[in-house]
């Protein structure tokens, strides 16, 4: 279990701990970074930052991160910033379990990681964003429509390859499932109809039985 805290975020505290993750618990690339850190038992300190929290326009935040964007990781003196380069950071420097040593599994979890990014990634947010975080009477139904659509076309493809094997590599867990993982939750939480997809859902009840999984991800959508 990660032996997480929760600090009151003060900028003199950063230096005083070794793992730091900025960023608050509901955004879901935060969530990756936690769920890895869970399962890798690491000690994290996590500030709450962005979104209602603020904090990201400050300049001592704009020096870690020039985006201005969450989570950030400092490790000591080292900062890090975009959510899926820190898992793997971290897969690299505490679990390597959790990094294929196999060139081609390697290459393959990246493609998984990288294919949420630039594939699913923009239509869950759509989603997650007119469905959650929107008004009821200032929702744009043709883009739900549009979104559920397309990811209803992209997780069943997800179902496809998982119909053969317990997880995005095979019969382990990796890195490759964090990113597509904490999306799946959302999928499966939204009020939405979705398809009967028995390797996805699978695949869902198996990271559901991971306590790091319920701790940091498997929170309130909010």
């Amino acid at each position: 279990m990660c032996r997480m805290t929760l600090a009151r975020f003060r900028w003199a505290d950063i230096m005083t701990h070794m793992l730091e993750v900025l960023g608050r618990a509901n955004s879901i690339n935060v969530q990756k970074v936690m769920w890895c850190a869970a399962e890798l038992d690491l000690a994290v300190t996590r500030h709450d930052i962005g979104g209602a929290f603020g904090g990201t326009d400050t300049a001592e935040f704009s020096k870690l991160n020039p985006n201005r964007q969450i989570p950030v990781l400092r490790d000591g003196d080292f900062a890090l910033y975009e959510s899926n380069a820190i898992v793997r950071y971290l897969c690299a420097s505490y679990g390597a379990e959790w990094q294929p040593g196999n060139p081609k599994d390697f290459g393959t979890a990246n493609q998984w990681m990288d294919w949420y990014l630039t594939t699913m990634h923009p239509p869950m947010t759509t989603l997650f964003w007119q469905l959650v975080r929107t008004a009821k009477a200032d929702r744009d139904y043709a883009a739900i429509s549009e979104a559920f659509a397309t990811c209803r076309t992209y997780w069943a493809q997800v179902d496809r390859h998982l119909s053969e094997r317990a997880y995005l590599l095979g019969s382990d867990i990796s890195m490759a499932d964090i990113p597509l993982g904490c999306s799946a939750y959302r999928w499966h939480g939204l009020d939405i109809d979705r398809p009967a997809l028995p390797g996805l859902h699978a695949w869902y009840k198996r990271l559901c039985q991971r306590s790091a999984y319920r701790d940091h991800v498997m929170l309130p959508l909010t």
